[in-house]
């Protein structure tokens, strides 16, 4: 078998290739003189392509302007002006955007002892050698003969481009004859960096979950399996509900009518990071809301989009398209089962909604309060506030008292209004507010000369009941006599 050893050709060993050299000549000198004839070479080499390169970028500018500078010459052929006015202004149209006029910086060390001019410079430089000519030609038609003197120069310099283009290319091919360190590159690389996820929104510490009731069953190839497992949200305390905040992604997803399938999927499409379960608990929450503010079809468009993107992300990674396929085909059984579950889902959360607000309006309606009310009409209310400067021991331990009060509970006291004092007391929990109406009784802030009443107990009711049955005998009694009154 004959073995192929060209593709050593390309390697450049300099350092310790097997040379023989002269008994009298150092092997290690030779060795290094020989190295540093290739990186000079090298050096050269490179050089001159970056310098044969950059002054094709400049000839292609200039030739760019020369083809302008003909365009507008021929333009003014038939004109009969004088041949170098009409030069002129030839020149002056082809110019161009004085922003370009300037050519592009040179690579590092190339022509760098030498100023380069702009392309208005060169243009000029070349009208000029051309009316040189034709002032030693003394030509018989000028404006013909300029014409063809720039397009002798546009000649020269195309054959100077190609001149460069082929320099270029044998220095290029020269290059790459050699394998060098410059020369190698990484050509595949990956790497992979496990790090956590970027939480864009921050995490509860308490919030309700969507589970699957059989989530082992759900995939791809079987929708049938996939059930809203709503339950376990709507069964939950009422105390998670403070742990789920609706963001606005999910509200503008959740205006979306039923049956509008292609502006939903097109919607999840747009923005994928919706398909979270914590999506379809914002959604059920929305739900819930809803439904006890009476907005029904609102709840059970919330119901119906919370437990689609519960459907899609059950499906797998093709969850999307495959239930849109399926819930837009008529009469198929995921989507007849799609839909029980959002009845049933819906159903549970109009249930619970309505045991809510019931256990509300009957928890409002026992809410125990502690009420100031005089025991006879005719009993005056004495409010006193000690003076804040006073001397008087009974004062200023009534002061310190008064001082202890909440805020809202000296202003009340201070507008003298039974009413206002009741508002305040009202707010209060039982054992606070007893502690309050005792407060003021040992002080002597609150006086009544007959006494005052809890028109929370059985005896305070009672008296209440009395005083109102009183009042409703008395009023006809007053209207008659004032109408039987003395004319006189």
């Amino acid at each position: 078998m004959v073995l192929d050893y060209s593709k050593w050709d390309a390697l450049e060993l300099s350092d310790d290739s097997d040379i023989e050299v002269h008994p009298n000549v150092d092997k290690r000198s030779f060795i290094r003189a020989k190295q540093n004839q290739i990186h000079q070479q090298r050096q050269q080499r490179r050089h001159e392509i970056a310098t044969l390169g950059y002054e094709r970028i400049i000839n292609d500018g200039l030739l760019k302007r020369i083809d302008g500078l003909l365009t507008a010459l021929k333009k003014h052929e038939s004109d009969s002006r004088n041949p170098d006015e009409l030069v002129f202004q030839a020149l002056i149209e082809s110019a161009g955007d004085p922003k370009e006029d300037q050519p592009p910086a040179p690579p590092e060390n190339v022509h760098a002892q030498e100023t380069q001019p702009k392309y208005s410079q060169m243009m000029g430089s070349l009208v000029d050698q051309v009316k040189k000519e034709l002032d030693e030609s003394k030509p018989a038609n000028r404006y013909q003969a300029f014409i063809t003197g720039v397009e002798g120069h546009k000649t020269k310099v195309l054959d100077l481009q190609q001149q460069l283009l082929e320099k270029l290319a044998q220095l290029e091919k020269e290059e790459s004859k050699k394998i060098t360190s410059d020369s190698i590159h990484t050509g595949f690389d990956s790497s992979f960096v496990s790090s956590s996820k970027a939480k864009s929104e921050p995490e509860k510490t308490k919030e309700s979950t969507v589970e699957l009731l059989n989530p082992g069953r759900a995939g791809a190839d079987n929708m049938d399996a996939v059930s809203s497992g709503a339950e376990a949200d709507i069964e939950d305390g009422e105390g998670d509900e403070e742990g789920i905040t609706v963001r606005p992604l999910t509200k503008q997803f959740a205006k979306f009518k039923i049956g509008d399938y292609r502006e939903t999927y097109s919607f999840i499409t747009d923005h994928p990071e919706i398909l979270t379960e914590k999506r379809t608990d914002e959604l059920l929450m929305e739900a819930f809301n809803a439904q006890i503010s009476g907005d029904e079809t609102y709840a059970r468009q919330c119901v119906h989009h919370g437990l689609l993107l519960q459907y899609c992300r059950s499906l797998g990674k093709d969850g999307v398209s495959l239930f849109f396929k399926r819930i837009t085909t008529e009469d198929h059984r995921a989507g007849v089962m799609f839909r029980d579950d959002v009845n049933d889902t819906y159903n549970r959360i109009k249930t619970r909604a309505k045991e809510l607000a019931k256990s509300s309006a009957e928890g409002q309606s026992e809410i125990e309060q502690i009420q100031l009310h005089a025991v006879d009409p005719s009993t005056k209310l004495n409010i006193s506030i000690p003076p804040a400067d006073s001397k008087d021991e009974a004062h200023v331990a009534a002061r310190e008292i008064f001082n202890r009060f909440p805020p809202d509970l000296q202003k009340a006291l201070e507008s003298e209004s039974l009413d206002e004092v009741n508002k305040v007391l009202g707010k209060m929990r039982v054992e606070e507010a007893e502690d309050v109406v005792e407060k003021l009784g040992e002080s002597g802030i609150l006086t009544v000369e007959q006494g005052i009443v809890d028109a929370t107990t059985e005896e305070g009711k009672q008296w209440l009941e009395e005083l109102e049955a009183e009042k409703k005998t008395k009023a006809p009694e007053t209207g008659k006599e004032e109408e039987i009154g003395d004319p006189e």
